[in-house]
């Protein structure tokens, strides 16, 4: 077992990723530990006082986890841009009886003091940053506390960056991954590298320990990533259909649905690159969305949400890696068990 899971009683290298917006519970968390993994909880779009709440559920279980957070790094956007855009949703909007806002916060950072605050003060064994680097003295102080800090990177200049932050391990993402991107440069084009591949620049690079992630989805996956220098692999897509999963029904559904035969990396939801089924909001608005997170992420919030409601699948931000036809209806532990099964 690597050193990098020595001392939180994991006996699998297999983490479950921190899917927000709801698939991430503390149900999914204890019962990726109980199997021998280790969960992360997904705090972003959550307040301080939901993310508290889950961390004491976890807690009480007695099991391993981690935190993960967004940190700020907004891709900014004109008025004039999302106005724009806002007008072109319109004809979607109106089948919910929705306005959609005319103009949202173009920046937000996601209650990030006070969840910092929180981790400082409650520490966590485990906390994982994206779509930023925090400042060295966030990293700091959570390691002083106790916490191994990971930050996750799509390239090796990336994990230069993050190795000189200070942190301890890295959580290396290839663009197969389902949902949004890690990048730290969301509006620039993201290369296709395969995971193994990039596993192995980033640990030359950086020497530090890894997580491989994205398209992970097969006992050979899994071996192929630790074969390639990883330490232990993170897996999301795969737990989407799991019986612990909170992913809505419609998502769920979709995943083992022959309509949906591919996946498609698109800013069309979100403003922010996120790979997801492909599905008609994707093939009419990826090539008109402009750049521009968390703007568009609150221009199409209410009208994903009615579609999910809905169970319009036509609509609604389908998150899947590319090896989503491997998601299962299953417990999670007999994923992970499977995942595991050629270690």
């Amino acid at each position: 077992m690597s050193t990098l899971l020595t001392g939180l009683g994991v006996d699998r290298p297999i983490l479950a990723a921190p899917m927000a917006g709801g698939p991430s519970t503390p149900a999914l968390v204890v019962a990726t530990a109980r199997a021998g993994g280790l969960g992360f909880l997904a705090g972003g779009y959550k307040t301080a006082q939901a993310l508290a709440g889950q961390i004491h559920a976890v807690e009480a279980e007695g099991v391993p986890f981690g935190v993960n957070l967004f940190v700020r790094n907004p891709v900014p956007i004109s008025a004039e841009e999302y106005g724009r855009y806002a007008r072109e949703l319109r004809e979607e909007a109106d089948r919910y009886g929705l306005t959609l806002p005319e103009t949202a916060p173009l920046d937000d950072d996601d209650h990030w003091s006070e969840k910092i605050e929180l981790l400082k003060a409650h520490p966590v064994p485990w906390v994982s940053f994206t779509f930023g680097i925090p400042d060295r003295d966030v990293i700091t102080s959570l390691r002083r506390a106790g916490t191994t800090v990971l930050q996750c990177v799509t390239t090796a200049d990336e994990a230069r960056l993050a190795a000189e932050a200070g942190v301890d391990a890295l959580i290396v993402q290839a663009p197969a991954a389902g949902g949004h991107s890690a990048t730290l440069t969301p509006d620039r084009p993201i290369a296709s590298v395969p995971l193994t591949d990039l596993t192995a620049e980033v640990r030359a690079a950086t020497g530090l320990p890894t997580v491989a992630t994205g398209g992970i989805a097969t006992p050979n996956d899994v071996t192929d990533a630790l074969r390639a220098g990883a330490d232990a692999v993170m897996v999301g897509t795969a737990l989407l259909r799991t019986d612990e999963s909170a992913a809505s029904a419609p998502h769920k559904a979709a995943l083992a649905d022959p309509a949906f035969d591919s996946t498609v990396l698109t800013r069309a939801f979100t403003g922010r690159p996120a790979r997801a089924l492909r599905n008609h909001f994707t093939d009419r608005y990826s090539d008109r969305a402009p750049a521009g997170y968390p703007a568009l992420h609150h221009l199409t919030s209410a009208l994903r949400k009615a579609a999910t409601a809905a169970g319009d699948t036509r609509l609604i931000h389908l998150w899947a890696g590319t090896g989503y036809r491997e998601a299962r209806i299953e417990p999670v532990s007999q994923t992970i068990d499977r995942l595991s099964s050629r270690l």
